[in-house]
This record gives C-alpha cells, sequence and structure tokens, in this order.
C-alpha cells in the first residue's frame, strides 16, 4: 500500500502517480496533499519562517539545489506548495508560485521578464493598478510599454507587428467584462518572441482555462474566487516550469512578495468548495443580469453572456458561464450612489468573487487612480456600477436592486 505521507496521487511530477485520472473535484480536495508522520487529515499549517539542515553539508546542498530541502518560507513553505500544487493541477499548469496578493503576482509576472529596452504590449481595457504598474512603473525602468486601445484583431496585429518580451491581457475585464480572444493574440505574442499573460482573475479557475487556448502564464489574486470568503489576501502565478524556475522564482525570492502559510493554508481549504461557489455565483448573476436589462433607472448592464454583449460568442468559446461579475450604467454619479444607498442586502465594497453580493462605484473607487479621460475611454463613466454576485438567493439580490430603483 502507498504511503501517504507525501505529495502522492494525482501530481504528475510525483514518483507515486494514481492510476488513472481523476475528476477536478477530486483533485480540490486531495491534490498535492503532504501528511505528516501524524497522518493528519487536513492538510498540515507550517507556521515557521525557517527550517534545520542534518550537517553543513546538507545545508550546502540544499543551498546548490543538489538536495530538495526546504531553505526559508520566504522561498519556500510545506503548506504554501502544497497550495501551488494543488492549484498547478485544477488549472491544467506544470507549476505555480504563490504569492502574498493579487499584485504582487501580476507585477511579478511581467517584472521577471522584463529590462531595460525591452517592450510589452497590453490589452486597454485593466484594472487600474494593472494599468498604473504597466504605463507609470515599468516605463520608469526604460520599458516601452504599448497599450492596446482598440480590442480588434487588426489593433493587435499592428501592436505585434514588432517584437515584444510580454503580452498582458485581462479578460474578461474588470469591470466592463470586455473579452479579448486569447488564441488569436496568443498567436501573434508568440510570433513576435512573447510570452502570453492572461488575467484570469474575473473567470477564475472554473470558468475559463487561458492555457488551452495558447496562453503562457495565468495570473490570479487568490484573495477573490479562490479564496472567495472575504478572509485573506493571495496571488498565484500559473504556466510552464521553465517560466516559474528560470524566471519568476530567482526575481521573487529576492524581492520577497512572499504568501504566508497561514493565508496559504486557509486558500487550501477554500478551493475545495471554490467549484460549487463560483457555478452558483455565475447562474445568479446571468440571472440578475437577465432581470436588469431594460429596467428602468439602468441604461445598459454588462455580461458576458448577454445576447447584447458585442463579444458574446467569443466570451461563450472560452468561458464555461459568463462570470460572477456584472456592470451597471446609471444616467449620473448621483443616481449611482442613490441605488447603492438604497440598498439592504448588498454591502457597498470594493471586493469580488466574494460569498455576499458587493457592489462598488469603480470612478471613486477601484479606478479612481486613473485620469477621467482613460476611465472613458475604458467605458467606465460617472454612472457605472459594479455588482459581484455572491451565493444568496438571487431573488433576494433582485428584489433588492429593483426596489432601490424604484425609490
Amino acid at each position: 500500500m502507498t504511503k501517504r505521507n507525501r505529495p502522492w496521487g494525482y501530481n504528475p511530477n510525483s514518483s507515486t502517480p494514481t492510476s488513472r485520472e481523476l475528476h477536478p473535484d477530486t483533485i480540490a480536495v486531495r491534490g498535492g496533499l503532504t501528511r505528516t508522520g501524524f497522518q493528519e487529515t487536513s492538510e498540515a499549517l507550517f507556521l515557521n519562517s525557517g527550517f534545520t539542515y542534518d550537517s553543513a553539508e546538507q545545508a550546502e546542498a540544499s543551498f546548490a539545489e543538489t538536495e530538495e530541502h526546504h531553505l526559508y518560507s520566504r522561498f519556500s513553505n510545506p503548506t504554501v506548495q502544497m497550495f501551488e500544487e494543488r492549484l498547478a493541477l485544477i488549472e491544467g499548469a506544470e507549476a505555480a508560485h504563490a504569492t502574498g496578493s493579487g499584485m504582487s503576482a501580476m507585477f511579478a509576472s511581467v517584472a521577471c521578464l522584463v529590462s531595460a529596452g525591452d517592450r510589452v504590449v497590453a490589452s486597454g481595457a485593466m484594472f487600474s493598478s494593472c494599468y498604473v504598474v504597466l504605463t507609470e512603473i515599468l516605463p520608469r525602468w526604460g520599458v516601452e510599454v504599448e497599450v492596446v486601445i482598440e480590442n480588434t484583431q487588426d489593433a493587435w496585429e499592428r501592436a505585434l507587428s514588432k517584437k515584444a518580451k510580454a503580452v498582458f491581457i485581462e479578460t474578461p475585464s474588470n469591470p466592463l467584462m470586455e473579452i479579448v480572444d486569447i488564441a488569436m493574440v496568443a498567436k501573434l505574442s508568440h510570433s513576435a518572441g512573447a510570452l502570453l499573460i492572461v488575467d484570469n482573475v474575473m473567470a477564475s479557475p472554473v470558468l475559463q482555462k487561458p492555457l488551452e487556448f495558447g496562453a503562457d502564464v495565468v495570473m490570479y489574486s487568490a484573495t477573490k474566487h479562490i479564496d472567495g470568503q472575504g478572509r485573506v489576501l493571495g496571488g498565484a502565478l500559473l504556466g510552464s516550469k521553465e517560466y516559474i524556475d528560470q524566471h519568476l522564482k530567482p526575481f521573487t525570492r529576492h524581492t520577497g512578495p512572499s504568501l504566508s502559510p497561514f493565508n496559504a493554508w486557509v486558500l487550501l481549504k477554500s478551493l475545495e468548495t471554490m467549484e460549487m461557489r463560483v457555478h452558483k455565483m455565475a447562474d445568479s448573476a446571468f440571472e440578475i443580469a437577465k432581470a436588469l436589462s431594460g429596467a428602468k433607472g439602468i441604461a445598459k448592464v454588462h455580461h458576458p453572456f448577454l445576447d447584447s454583449h458585442p463579444q458574446q460568442q467569443l466570451a461563450k468559446r472560452q468561458m464555461l458561464k459568463g462570470g460572477t461579475t456584472l456592470a451597471l450604467d446609471l444616467e449620473s454619479k448621483d443616481r449611482a450612489f442613490e441605488l447603492m444607498n438604497r440598498l439592504e442586502v448588498i454591502d457597498i465594497s470594493n471586493n469580488l468573487g466574494d460569498s455576499r453580493s458587493l457592489i462598488t462605484h469603480p470612478a471613486s473607487s477601484t479606478h479612481r487612480r486613473l485620469d477621467p479621460e482613460t476611465r472613458m475611454r475604458m467605458g467606465i463613466g460617472d454612472g457605472t456600477l459594479r455588482l459581484s454576485v455572491g451565493l444568496e438567493n438571487p431573488a433576494d439580490l433582485i428584489e433588492d436592486l429593483v426596489t432601490a430603483l424604484k425609490r
């Protein structure tokens, strides 16, 4: 009988692989599982900063990486490693690396690749902090960044007709759920010599698999759907072992955006229920989007699976469902604030992918850092609201929104 006191069964790199394919639901509970000699049922929490060695020779070999051994929790930690291995198995990636937050993952994903004189291409619609990293911070390092304003094949072909080091896209985008053709951009990126990095936060690992469409790296804010219960911060990057080991880890080991073991443990337990949560939230979001379409006081509802969405067919090719988030356009900031203030069930908060439904006004919160011209170019108006749909009964959420509109 196989002893289950180390990663076993579901890790393709394990020396004791399972004899059969397992369903993703099973992997979400058991993938990458490591047990100590105590044979605990739940994953062990290693709240330690460092590790000891049997000898000076073992320490030397560990630092030389000729012997596998945890060195320091800034580099690796058993609990964090379990989270990384399980998430990689769910995503279908060769390797994963966890970070302390989604933005540390985003920054590291590009920063580990570029030097002064390199060129980066990015989609025009994205989360504001990502936009700041790409258009303000990286250019100070001498990195050229081109933002593709028009999300068309012609525009992407023009932008990637020249060599590039990395391409960063967010699909669906935050908050208006704009969709980028991953397969098309992946092909163009590779022709330009670039790695394609996809911010998959809005879709989650449940609803979209960018690697299957040719992406090289997938980025997550694990704070969102992976935890999805408003408890901890975390981030993750997934891709080839070459990217993780040769580019990302040397960068993060020295710059230090490490994930805490406690947060990794919480995220591990959250992976067990992620699929159930995301499917219910996505179903409710679509039901709410349909119910609010054409409602008096709402100019437009943004949801990728609505017939009114200009990229509905592309979204359905790339995504299993339309996501857990939708956006609403009201006529003004005053009307948007009135609606938010009248809600009795839905909370005002700038997080998303949470088990509780949350609403925010992007222009004054999540995207406040952007100048008005950039916000308007992204389609984020003064009356735009972003609604992250949680696990409540959708009828209660619809009634809350409709009642607030009527008042």
